[in-house]
Formats: C-alpha cells, structure tokens, sequence
C-alpha cells in the first residue's frame, strides 16, 4: 500500500495585464481509496497516476469539454519541431508567439498564452474559442494544467533519475497530442446557425 503525503507548491504567473499571479498547488491528495493505490514502477506507471492525480484537470479534459464544446476556428502550428523553444514576446507589431526561429502574429497576450500551451505539447492542430472573452481564462487553466502536471512527475518520481522523469513527461505529451488529436480542431471557419426567418 503506498502512503501519499499532501505537499503544496507555489507556481508564479504572469497575467494578461502583466501582473504577478501566485496559484498553491496540493499534490498527492487523489480522491482514490489509498487501500487500492499501488507504488508505481514503470514510467507508464508514472505517468498513469499523474492523470489520477489531476483528475478533471487533466490538459485533455479541459480541452474537450470547455473549448471543443463552444463554437470555434481552427488553427494550425505549421512545422512545429519537437523541443523547439515556446516564447511570448512583445514588439511593436503587437504579441508574438515565437517557436523556434519562427514567429506567429497573435491577436492578443490571451490567445498567445492559449496556443503556447499546445505548441509545447506539440500539438499541430488545436481549436480556438471564437469568443475572446473566454480565452483568457481558458489559458490561465491549461497553463495551470500544464505546471501541475509537470510538478506531479518531479513529485512522484523525485527517486528517480532525470531521464526516468523525462521519459515520464514524454509519456504524458505524447498521450496529451493523440486525445487532443482525437477530439479534433474543428473547421477553420465557425458554423453560424441562421434563425432569421423571411417575412412574408
């Protein structure tokens, strides 16, 4: 039987009006019956309980139940490498998102920080809300998602090796791009329903 102590971590944010933003995070506090915990071994194992651990967090729920559920476009990261470096940078054209040596123009800071989550997961295809109002707080949670799921693997592999905790978190993306794959971007362009009935 595995015994899961409660530990908080405090990761720092920045929001889209640039200030500072602290969120506490618990780990190790699973809803499960800890009777029927086992103490993971292999990284699949690993990788398994950081899903348990976070539950309707998980990256992939988020996404099919609060973005693929509204009306949205579809958008598409063109020759997204795998590890390229994800930066949000400002210039006088407006928000960047920079992958690598490449630089897309966004809208605003929200729909920048949106997309970053999934270009670091590699995801070539995502769907955007076509409401900009809730985009921001859809990234505030899938950045959320996304640093406690990186902190669970340093927490329940902190035994391990590096490279097991690697091998861990490439685990992780590479189901995080298949269920995000599977719930589709939708189409480029959103469906309008049209209600307006001709006057006789």
């Amino acid at each position: 039987m595995a015994i899961w102590r409660q530990r908080k971590l405090t990761v720092c944010f920045t929001s889209d009006s640039g200030s500072a933003l602290r969120r506490d995070f618990l780990l190790g506090t699973s809803q499960s019956n800890p009777e029927t915990l086992t103490t993971p071994k292999s990284a699949a194992d690993f990788a398994a309980r950081v899903q348990v651990e976070l539950n309707s967090a998980w990256l992939p729920d988020i996404y099919r139940e609060r973005v693929r559920k509204t009306r949205t476009r579809a958008y598409g990261f063109e020759q997204l490498k795998p590890r390229a470096r994800i930066e949000i940078q400002h210039t006088l054209l407006g928000v960047e998102l920079k992958i690598g040596s490449r630089r897309l123009l966004c809208p605003d800071l929200a729909t920048a920080r949106y997309l970053s989550v999934f270009a670091r997961a590699g995801c070539e295809q995502v769907a955007v809300p076509y409401d900009i109002t809730k985009i921001s707080q859809l990234a505030d949670e899938l950045e959320s998602s996304w640093h406690r799921m990186l902190l669970l693997v340093d927490h329940l592999a902190a035994q391990k090796s590096e490279a097991f905790r690697s091998r861990i978190r490439q685990l992780l993306l590479a189901t995080i791009r298949d269920e995000v794959a599977a719930a589709g971007a939708g189409a480029s362009v959103p469906e309008f329903k049209n209600s307006t009935r001709q006057r006789s």
